[in-house]
């Protein structure tokens, strides 16, 4: 692979920058055993899902609650730790020097955003654009949000690479038309080999 011939890189955040999907799983573990103790295992059915989705497909039927389960999630994201995943740095920074054109694509808002901020203060030193859920009109597999990172740079999809780690966000690449490098740092290589063109495990050694 020769990162170098794309234009544009477009990176998810939870799974693909930052190695926090396993954080994720505690909190959804806790909340799924507390409304739906009936499906045990159900945090690992909704990985790489937006809360919408989440919301809409699991959690209907507690609509009452969704405030108070944003209100921990916000609570949560605060305090997690947001450590990058093994060989970004030096993956980021080299592609960079490259005259790549990097960006975060994803369906974190902005207050989430801001704790990442807080906790890792170089990261807008490394893209050059930040997407948030404020930003998209549909959520992946919809390829509306990747199509928008091209476009923030006047890419056409050809000229773009993208990084996803979930399946619908490796659905959306492939829908935007983009070279798609999956990473199997949420789900098994095997299982997300159908969607990528690529499958890594890290950044080292690229």
């Amino acid at each position: 692979m020769n990162p170098f011939k794309w234009k544009v890189a477009l990176f998810d955040l939870d799974g693909v920058v930052f190695d926090t999907e396993p954080q994720y799983t505690i909190f959804w573990g806790a909340e799924c055993r507390r409304y739906h103790p009936e499906q045990p295992g159900l945090e690992h059915t909704i990985k790489g899902q937006t809360l919408t989705q989440i919301f809409d497909r699991y959690f209907s039927d507690v609509a009452d609650e969704q405030p108070a389960i944003v209100d921990r999630l916000n609570a949560y994201e605060a305090q997690m730790h947001y450590d990058y995943v093994a060989g970004f740095e030096d993956f980021i920074r080299g592609i960079r020097a490259q005259c790549v054109k990097t960006a975060v694509v994803t369906s974190s808002n902005q207050a989430k955003m801001r704790s990442v901020y807080r906790q890792r203060p170089e990261f807008t030193t490394l893209f050059d654009a930040v997407l948030t859920s404020e930003d998209f009109t549909e959520s992946k597999p919809s390829p509306d949000c990747y199509l928008k990172g091209a476009a923030r740079f006047g890419a056409t999809p050809q000229e773009c690479v993208v990084f996803e780690d979930s399946f619908n966000g490796l659905k959306s690449g492939r829908a935007a038309g983009m070279y798609v490098i999956g990473l199997s740092t949420t789900n098994p290589a095997e299982a997300i080999a159908p969607l990528a063109d690529l499958v890594i495990s890290d950044y080292e050694g690229i």
